[in-house]
Order: C-alpha cells, then sequence, then structure tokens
C-alpha cells in the first residue's frame, strides 16, 4: 500500500519534489545568520519555556493574588482603589483647568479620565511588583531550574487580575452614568492586548536589569511616580497645542489611552482621523497610525525584553 507520501510524490513528481525542497534550502539559507538564531531563540522561548511551564506562571500569578490579598479587611476592593485614586486626583486637575479657563466639566471629560486610570494603574503596578521579582525570591532563582521569565510575567498577570476587577466596576459605574459604550468599544481588547505586551515586554527588562544593578528599582520608582504628568491621563495631549500633542504621542502608552477613550467613551472609530480646532490652530487629536505606533511599539518592547532577559539568565545565579 502507497504511504501518503508516496502518493504525493507521485503527483508532483520526484524531480518537482527536488526542485521544492531545493528552493526551500535556498530560502532558509539566504535568511542572515543573526536572524535564523532569533527565529530559533524566540520558538525556544516560546515552546520550550513558557508554553511548557505555562501551569507554573498560573501558579505563580495565583500565589501573588493570594498573598496580596491574605488577610486584608477590603479583601478585591483594592484592586478598585488605586484608580479611584487616579480619578479623584485627575477630577481635581481637570476641575482646576476648568475653573482657571471659565469652562465646565462634562461626563465625557470625567469617563476619560477613568478610562484611561486603569491601564496607568495596571501599569504602575505591574512595574513595581515585577522590579523586584527577582531579587524578592532569589530563593527560587537560585535553587531550582525553571524558565526564570514566568516571575515578572507571573507579576504582570496578577495585576491584569486586578485590572479586570477595576473593568467590572467601571462598566457599573459607566451604568450609573448614563454612558452606553457603542460598536467602536470593539477596540478595547485589541488595546488591552497590547497595553499587556508593552507593559510585560519592559517588565522582563527592568526585573533584568535590578538584578544587575540594584538601583534601578529607585529609579523605576521616580519614573512611575512622576510619569503620570508625561501621559495624558489627566489631560488630552491637543491641550498642548500642534507639537506638544505629537510629542505627546511619542509616549506608546498615550495612543493606547486616547484610543480607550475615543473608542469607548465618544464611540469613534479609530480607523478615522480627528482633527480639534483650539487658538493654537488645527491639532491632530487622533490618527489611525497612533494605534499602528503603539501596537509596533508594544510588540517590539515584549520581543526584546524576551530576548535578553532570556540571554542575560545564565548570569542570574552569579548576581542574586
Amino acid at each position: 500500500m502507497d504511504t501518503p507520501s508516496d502518493s504525493v510524490s507521485a503527483v508532483v513528481g520526484p524531480s518537482e519534489t527536488l526542485r521544492q525542497d531545493a528552493e526551500a534550502a535556498d530560502a532558509w539559507l539566504s535568511v542572515p545568520d543573526e536572524e535564523r538564531s532569533i527565529r530559533r531563540e524566540l520558538r525556544e522561548i516560546f515552546h520550550d519555556e513558557l508554553w511548557r511551564y505555562r501551569g507554573l506562571a498560573y501558579e505563580l500569578m495565583r500565589r501573588d493574588i493570594r498573598v496580596r490579598y491574605k488577610q486584608t479587611a477590603l479583601g478585591f476592593a483594592w484592586a478598585v482603589l488605586m484608580p479611584t485614586f487616579v480619578v479623584l486626583a485627575g477630577v481635581t486637575v481637570r476641575y482646576a483647568m476648568a475653573y482657571v479657563g471659565g469652562r465646565s466639566l462634562g461626563i465625557a471629560d470625567l469617563a476619560g479620565i477613568a478610562i484611561k486610570a486603569l491601564p496607568w494603574s495596571f501599569f504602575v503596578g505591574s512595574m513595581g511588583f515585577a522590579t523586584t521579582s527577582l531579587v524578592g525570591q532569589a530563593n527560587l532563582v537560585t535553587k531550582i531550574y525553571f524558565p526564570r521569565e514566568v516571575l515578572p510575567l507571573a507579576a504582570t498577570m496578577a495585576q491584569a487580575f486586578d485590572a479586570s476587577v477595576g473593568i467590572t466596576a467601571l462598566i457599573i459605574a459607566f451604568t450609573l452614568l448614563g454612558i452606553r459604550p457603542g460598536a467602536a468599544a470593539l477596540w478595547a481588547p485589541p488595546i488591552a492586548i497590547s497595553a499587556f505586551l508593552l507593559t510585560a515586554g519592559l517588565a522582563l527588562l527592568v526585573s533584568c536589569a535590578n538584578l544587575f544593578f540594584r538601583d534601578v528599582k529607585y529609579i523605576v520608582h521616580v519614573l512611575l511616580t512622576f510619569g503620570i504628568f508625561f501621559t495624558p491621563v489627566f489631560f488630552e495631549p491637543q491641550m498642548f497645542g500642534v507639537l506638544g500633542a505629537r510629542v505627546m504621542m511619542l509616549n506608546p502608552l498615550a495612543p493606547m489611552m486616547e484610543g480607550l477613550r475615543f473608542s469607548v467613551v465618544l464611540d469613534h472609530n479609530l480607523l478615522e482621523t480627528v482633527v480639534v480646532q483650539s487658538r493654537h490652530g488645527a491639532v491632530l487629536a487622533w490618527s489611525p497610525w497612533y494605534l499602528a505606533y503603539s501596537f509596533v511599539a508594544a510588540l517590539a518592547a515584549f520581543v526584546v525584553g524576551l530576548l535578553v532577559f532570556h540571554r542575560a539568565e545564565s548570569k542570574f545565579a552569579e548576581y542574586v
């Protein structure tokens, strides 16, 4: 009985099969050695490490969640407090700005601050816990083998759980405020995924750097403390004029936050450009290229973070 491979050879022909194999070999050889190495390394990271140890990552995430909320009086309400404080601070700032400018603060302004407070709180919490995830668990790093990437990734996933609790509270708040998201809100899931990839990639980088240079955690703390003033959480980029808006949107988090505001609160299709008239002239408030830029930046940060972490992993035990 003919095997499937014999049947394929009979249809294609031996010479045709050899020609296809030669073309495939030439295509592989034409790829630079560095690119082949990166492909092989990424395949090893995703298949041999992350996928194989996905159960360990899940258990570490559960452990982080249990430890965080163990013996707490408010329980999971703590997951809502951080975004709530950000919203209250943002409302205070925006009210002062509106009062000075002789304008009123509308429901859409409050909702915009609220929906942007969630990704910012997720980013700050993830970076804070992930930075010390390796140093704080030195006994695991030095005693047993497992892909160390799961430690900062588990911290990021635990913070994503907190964000999901915050999303539930935000939906309830929007319902009470009478905000009904439309079809454009379907942009929210891909934006959330890109925010997770960006945060996870940076978490891998800073956790690795903090292992070699212990003052990195202090630098990260300072950046997270003052970073909210360089990220459009309390305000919109177009408030800074034409040039200021473009500079503000260079922050990869900015297009994600503005994308959530435009799609969920204002029900705007993110594939359409928005130009706002101000006293400084016409300001580009939104462009589809902003969205593409944030997606590419998130993917690049995640891939670079994995590669740098993986290549430095063999030296971890010496510095812990």
